[in-house]
């Protein structure tokens, strides 16, 4: 309803925004959104942030004739702060009961740093029936803690320094990575509203999934299932990446799935569904379209 306020400006009522719920195995409800009628591209968010993230390639595949699904992973955006289920198995199994919940079939699941570590235990679990094609992007795969088979790994001790940084003053870690995930430092054009707005998205994550999910990426070892892939899979990374380092993860990936197209950008970071929107749209693309 439109409603006039006392000094002769049209108001309009407040309303509800609502979005579509799911409740998962153990009773969870998460939130996702479900835009266009095409073949269908699941996008599963980075660790801290949720679906929101993706609104720089939404609209490009919406115009392209493509179905678009975004998953809030729980403790997450708009999804319930459940007290666990954050483990690498339950959040595969999240992706697996929303894929079944809208019935989707020859889906393209596309990964985002943990998010990426969700698709890859998704396939490992729930085969690829459903599955046409896979896209890591800047994904924390195949293993990042250090043992004594990987090497490559980082030390147990580092990752949980971080995680006594998040218990100390989290805002201060988000801030004070911001520069480097988009590696504004390198030329990329970021404005400090952008950089705002997802130090904000990061932070609206419940703190408790933060650490957890946080210890679930860096413990998970997935070098084993990824050589089991067979859908073709494109792997994006960029270079410059300062959370995901190209040459203990996107490299190695890529040696590890059969088959694979490795596109490494030189100029990019973490961030780079942002900062290089236009060449990942289009390397997705061309993978969806085969």
């Amino acid at each position: 309803m439109i409603v006039a306020e006392p000094w002769g400006h049209l108001a309009l009522e407040p309303q509800e925004i609502t979005v579509p719920y799911f409740e998962t195995a153990d009773h969870v409800r998460l939130a996702y959104e479900d835009y266009g009628t095409g073949t269908p591209i699941v996008f599963a968010a980075s660790w801290a942030l949720a679906g929101d993230m993706w609104e720089y390639q939404v609209p490009f595949f919406l115009e392209q004739g493509y179905r678009c699904v975004l998953l809030d992973r729980r403790g997450h955006g708009r999804s319930d702060r459940p007290s666990g289920g954050y483990d690498i198995d339950t959040l595969a199994d999240d992706l697996a009961d929303l894929i079944e919940h809208l019935d989707l079939q020859a889906a393209t699941l596309v990964g985002h740093s943990t998010g990426g570590a969700e698709v890859a235990r998704y396939l490992a679990r729930h085969g690829e029936d459903r599955v046409a094609n896979v896209a890591f992007v800047s994904a924390v795969l195949p293993f990042l803690q250090l043992t004594d088979d990987n090497p490559e790994g980082t030390p147990e001790a580092l990752s949980e320094a971080t995680v006594t940084q998040f218990r100390t003053d989290r805002p201060r870690w988000f801030a004070d990575r911001a520069q480097g995930f988009f590696a504004t430092h390198l030329g990329n054009d970021v404005s400090p509203a952008l950089i705002d707005l997802g130090v904000r998205r990061c932070l609206d994550t419940s703190p408790m999934a933060t650490v957890a999910v946080w210890r679930t990426a860096f413990r998970t070892d997935h070098r084993e299932s990824l050589q089991r892939v067979t859908v073709p899979t494109l792997i994006v990374h960029g270079t410059a990446d300062q959370s995901a380092r190209v040459e203990k993860t996107g490299r190695r990936t890529a040696q590890l799935v059969p088959g694979s197209v490795y596109r490494e950008y030189p100029t990019a970071g973490h961030g780079l569904f942002v900062t290089h929107r236009d060449q990942l749209n289009n390397d997705i693309l061309d993978l969806v379209k085969g």
